[in-house]
């Protein structure tokens, strides 16, 4: 368990984590969701003991980390899967890693076939790809079998064998009754993965809850509707918080309203409707909602123009030469 009070962290007059609590149960995969800069790598390293606290505390299982006399067998963590000796072998990083605790070889060879380095394990790592860096950092999380398993974008690097690895491993230890923690930028990773999501913005906590619910309580109703006369429909449907896409002539995307209320709309209208199909909220959409007002580097769209050639005048008399 991961339990987090007041935790704050400040660099100088900036808030990186204000005042954030918090609770990661064991026998769930909780999702750590947030904007770039939202404090998420920041609290992690808290939590880990790299950083310390401005305020507030944070323990792994009843006691901050640097406190527990064998933390690799307490908790297991991928922060940073560049943080190796690049002129060791993969095998030999973990015999340096187990020699610290008492962890017998047999143990390293086991995470090693786990995590799918067989093949590589005598190589250095300093020739890894970014998805064998990955997975020799889980295999080093995985090493002192721990109760509290922390991993920061695991899936980055991996191809969709390795994702769904990754997916596999998560819910197999929560299965377990270990403390999983975890953070993705897929969403639709995240979706498969997790049953429960924190999410953080500017530095505060802005939703802990299970994923379902979060998913239902911020996305708003959105239907896919294929009428005779689209324009009709959508002048009756006009008022606060609903909002219309044209998709083709007669087929749009209406937000914000029940379908009911469609059906109802256009029957009074004596709009013929052949197609009203309710669409999914995804946990994107949610979390877009959510975080809309969080988001602290914010992208906007440029005006697609065709480029223009650095063409060079040509005198006329050398035209043809």
């Amino acid at each position: 368990m991961i339990e987090a009070q007041a935790l704050s962290k400040r660099y100088g007059a900036k808030a990186a984590v204000d005042a954030v609590s918090f609770t990661v149960h064991p026998g769930k995969v909780t999702g750590f969701l947030g904007p770039n800069g939202a404090g998420k790598s920041t609290t992690m390293r808290m939590i880990m003991g790299l950083d310390n606290p401005s305020g507030g505390r944070v323990t792994v299982n009843g006691r901050p980390y640097a406190q527990h006399r064998a933390p690799l067998r307490e908790v297991g963590a991928l922060l940073d899967a560049k943080a190796v000796h690049t002129k060791r072998s993969a095998y030999n990083h973990l015999r340096a890693m187990a020699a610290t605790h008492g962890i017998p070889d047999s143990r390293v060879r086991e995470v090693i076939e786990l995590t799918g380095l067989g093949s590589v394990a005598k190589k250095r790592v300093g020739g890894f790809s970014l998805g064998m860096g990955q997975r020799l950092g889980i295999a080093a999380a995985l090493l002192g079998d721990p109760h509290t398993v922390i991993l920061d974008e695991p899936v980055n690097g991996l191809d969709p064998e390795g994702v769904q690895w990754v997916r596999h491993l998560a819910k197999g230890l929560a299965s377990e009754g270990r403390t999983v923690f975890l953070s993705s930028h897929l969403m639709s990773e995240m979706a498969l993965t997790a049953d429960h999501l924190i999410v953080i913005g500017r530095g505060r906590i802005i939703a802990d809850a299970p994923i379902q619910s979060i998913i239902d309580g911020q996305g708003k109703a959105r239907v896919r509707v294929r009428v005779d006369r689209p324009q009709d429909l959508l002048g009756s449907l006009a008022g606060e918080g609903v909002t219309s896409q044209v998709l083709e002539p007669e087929l749009v995307e209406i937000t914000g309203v029940e379908p009911r209320r469609i059906a109802e709309i256009a029957l009074r209208e004596r709009v013929l409707v052949y197609e009203l199909t309710p669409l999914q909220v995804s946990l994107e959409d949610a979390y877009m909602q959510l975080t809309q007002t969080e988001v602290e580097y914010q992208s906007h769209d440029l005006p697609l123009t065709p480029a223009t050639p650095d063409v060079q005048q040509v005198p006329a008399h050398m035209e043809g030469r």
